[in-house]
């Protein structure tokens, strides 16, 4: 039975994304990863598992997607639904999760997420459970084991250095509080530190001299927030890989070349 909503961002930057001006591509989650639409491809895969139920697309403009060849049929799919996003992600994502509509829990991704999986979809759910917020992650030694020469940026803790994937778990309403702390940094969401000053130079202190495990410090950082945070190590390396500059798209299109 369908049980979760997803959510994919697919807006543009402020000043517009260097990869689609230089295809002339109106905004990236057009850009042709092996020969199709990045954002036609998440929002397939998603649209396929049997727990996801509606599907919400958040962009400036969807004009775009409607005249595109890959991505028109969304517009007439009954379980797609699109909202138009607001000046940033984290008041476009809070004015979309408290529609009266929406039924948590809701799967949140981005369009240039173009790897993700059926496996990587069903293990994140289940992983979560019943928390409030769940992050996914990818641990530094599963994803070179696959790919040594992809280039992450790392968050460094006790016990191991993670990078994020693009998959994000709001488990009830109770979660969009975390949207306030989400705006402060969303410029700096990239870099890990920067994030973590947010919630006071102890716990900042505490992992900049990797004191704490990552489970750890979603604890404290849960606890603040009156929150269940859970961080889901996904065991697929390709989980941390999305498009965000060329030689990604190489990568992807080699990996989805060798799927075939």
């Amino acid at each position: 039975m369908a049980s979760t909503s997803a959510l994919i961002m697919a807006g543009s930057r402020p000043a517009g994304d260097p990869m689609a001006k230089s295809r002339g591509i109106a905004v990236k989650a057009l850009i042709p990863v092996a020969g199709k639409a990045m954002l036609a491809q998440v929002a397939e895969t998603l649209l396929k598992h049997s727990k996801i139920g509606n599907l919400y697309l958040l962009a400036q403009d969807f004009e775009p997607f409607w005249e595109h060849p890959d991505t028109q049929a969304l517009k007439s799919d009954d379980r797609v639904i699109a909202e138009t996003s607001s000046a940033t992600i984290a008041s476009s994502l809070d004015r979309v999760l408290e529609r009266g509509d929406m039924r948590f829990p809701v799967l949140i991704t981005t369009a240039d997420n173009v790897l993700l999986s059926d496996q990587m979809i069903g293990d994140f759910l289940s992983a979560a459970g019943s928390a409030d917020i769940a992050i996914a992650v990818v641990e530094k030694e599963t994803l070179l084991q696959r790919y040594p020469a992809s280039q992450r940026t790392w968050l460094k803790l006790r016990g191991g250095q993670y990078s994020g994937a693009n998959l994000f778990y709001f488990g009830s309403p109770k979660a969009r509080q975390i949207l306030q702390y989400w705006a402060a940094v969303e410029q700096d969401r990239k870099k890990g530190w920067k994030i973590l000053t947010i919630f006071g130079p102890w716990l900042l202190f505490l992992a900049v001299t990797r004191m704490l495990t990552i489970d750890q410090l979603a604890t404290k950082v849960g606890r603040k927030l009156g929150l269940n945070i859970k961080i889901v190590s996904m065991t697929q390396a390709e989980a941390c890989i999305d498009v965000d500059k060329e030689s990604d798209l190489v990568m992807v299109e080699q990996i989805i070349a060798g799927r075939a």
